[in-house]
């Protein structure tokens, strides 16, 4: 007779709906044990979603139903984790006799007629007035999953339409929008961070599909070909951590953690290349691994934050979500703790929480570097403008109008220079004081950018001196610019005070470069003596040089 640690189950309600019941197992040590052998071992108790950790490669779990009723009772046995195992066998015994039995393959599962998208569904039957007994091998790669439920014709139809992983498909569409934006960002800037951080979520999104189930559910792929995806468990963390070295420059401001997170990588890529060879032993010692990790990677972001980086608290944030999550996910896999939902799916919820922090890194990293960005071209920007009148410096003139002479030489177009000073400004200072000059000056140079061209470089040279160089203008239409800015200026009024008015004119040179061998600043002189030019001829008038 065989020793029955598991409770009898009653089966002869109207309606059977069981997903939580007392189970029998016993761990096979040797992996050699059959039917006949099992049936005679004593069975410890545990219930319908035991927990087992690596040390069980094989099981047999014991179910016992009883019909106390008066009409037979067809039923239906639901393994919706045997996706995760390599060979499920169930024997099918009443009065000690073997009355059906069933084997599956993983490795073949995809057309057996009892693989239903990832979960195994054994049709049995309990007369009445009798007891069916149900052993169930399991034979797994690393960790032993297993879950068991029966039903009726009813729940079973119910329960495999509503097995669907709407759940897990909305976890792994989230991140697969993360991992698509992040792709955007990447070919935009070439910021390592984005690639790495996509790499991360495609890890995640390898993992979460696969011990869940979602793989298994929307491709009907099992077995060996499939079970190599867990090596996502060693590169998820992997490009956690090169994401991490990113982010927070630590090979140039901090050694030691980076040192430390080098250590982890090690590891990381050891159990990876190991995985390569033998994923089911690279798996062992995965759940150990993953706490080395994130004890790691807690303590390293706690120190970086501790020296003042602006981003550590934010990681720390969804890095403790992952821990808390993953932790409660470990203690499962290693069967300390019992099943539940948020210890099953721990590793799934961890990475997406932590994933929706890191992407807030990413964008507030964006958001600093724009900043600092901004900040540069505004001293960029400073250097190069005059800060009264606003208009370009002497500096960024010779400099951009270099680059223009020599792209009007390429092109084959003309290039002018118009220099214009202003009459008598010594006089308005010493007249109105400084601060009217300085209204003066500004007038002027309202002046040059309303008569000018857009793509015409405008600046302030010093004092009351002002130039300008105007790509694709020969000296005429040059010369007719330098005409509306004289009239301009002679016609503008300056507002120094309530009662105080004044009005300026200008004398103005203009040159047109020699494309052949002229520079910029040769062009300038040439204008410059064509000023001198207009102010000897009476001022408030255009002059050109030869």
């Amino acid at each position: 007779m065989a020793a029955h640690a598991s409770s009898t189950l009653d089966v002869s309600a109207d309606e059977i709906r069981l997903t939580d019941f007392p189970v029998g197992y016993l761990i096979d040590d040797s992996q050699s044990l059959n039917y006949q052998t099992a049936r005679e071992q004593t069975y410890a108790p545990t219930n319908s979603t035991p927990t087992l950790g690596t040390g069980a490669s094989v099981t047999w779990h014991r179910i016992v139903l009883n019909n106390s009723g008066a009409e037979a009772k067809p039923l239906f046995l639901h393994l919706p984790a045997a996706f995760q195992v390599r060979a499920i066998a169930i024997y099918e015994e009443r009065a000690q006799r073997l009355v059906g039995q069933a084997e599956v393959d993983l490795n073949s599962a995809s057309d057996h007629s009892l693989m239903h998208r990832g979960t195994i569904v054994y049709p049995f039957a309990v007369p009445a007035g009798e007891t069916t007994t149900l052993y169930i091998r399991s034979q797994l790669y690393s960790h032993q999953w297993f879950e068991a439920e029966i039903y009726d014709d009813k729940y079973s139809r119910q329960a495999l339409v509503a097995g669907g992983h709407l759940d897990i498909a909305l976890l792994v569409g989230m991140m697969l929008a993360l991992v698509f934006y992040n792709g955007l960002l990447y070919f935009a800037t070439s910021k390592k961070e984005n690639i790495l951080y996509s790499l991360y979520l495609i890890s995640g999104v390898v993992w979460i599909a696969l011990s869940y189930g979602l793989i298994a559910q929307a491709f009907n792929a099992y077995g060996d070909a499939v079970f190599i995806l867990n090596l996502s468990v060693f590169t998820m963390p992997i490009f956690l951590v090169l994401f991490m070295m990113v982010i927070f420059e630590t090979r140039e401001f901090y050694r030691t953690e980076h040192r430390t997170l080098q250590g982890l990588l090690v590891l990381l890529v050891a159990g990876f290349c190991y995985g390569l060879v033998d994923i089911e032993g690279a798996l062992i010692p995965a759940s150990s691994l993953a706490a080395l990790m994130m004890v790691t990677t807690l303590s390293v972001s706690l120190s970086i934050w501790r020296k003042g980086h602006p981003l550590a608290k934010f990681f720390l944030v969804g890095h403790s979500f992952f821990i808390v999550f993953n932790g409660f996910a470990v203690l499962f896999y290693k069967g300390l703790i019992e099943p539940g939902y948020l210890n099953s799916h721990g590793v799934g919820i961890g990475i997406v929480m932590e994933a929706i922090t890191l992407a807030f890194i990413i964008s507030y990293r964006i958001k600093v570097l724009e900043e600092i960005r901004a900040q540069q071209d505004e001293l960029k920007r400073q250097a190069a403008t005059d800060p009264l009148t606003q208009l370009y410096n002497r500096r960024y003139f010779m400099s951009e109008g270099g680059s223009l002479a020599a792209q009007a030489r390429t092109l084959g177009v003309p290039l002018s220079v118009i220099t214009l000073d202003i009459d008598h400004f010594k006089l308005v200072n010493d007249t109105y004081g400084h601060h009217a000059g300085d209204l003066v000056l500004k007038a002027v140079a309202v002046n040059l950018q309303k008569f000018s061209r857009d793509r015409d470089l405008v600046a302030r040279f010093g004092g009351e001196e002002f130039v300008i160089l105007l790509p694709g203008a020969d000296r005429t239409e040059a010369e007719g610019c330098a005409e509306r800015i004289r009239s301009g200026v002679e016609n503008d009024v300056v507002q120094a005070g309530e009662e105080v008015s004044i009005r300026v004119t200008a004398s103005l040179g203009v040159a047109q470069l020699n494309e052949a061998t002229e520079s910029v600043e040769d062009a300038v002189n040439r204008a410059d003596k064509a000023l001198y030019a207009a102010k000897t001829g009476g001022r408030n008038r255009v002059c050109c040089a030869a």
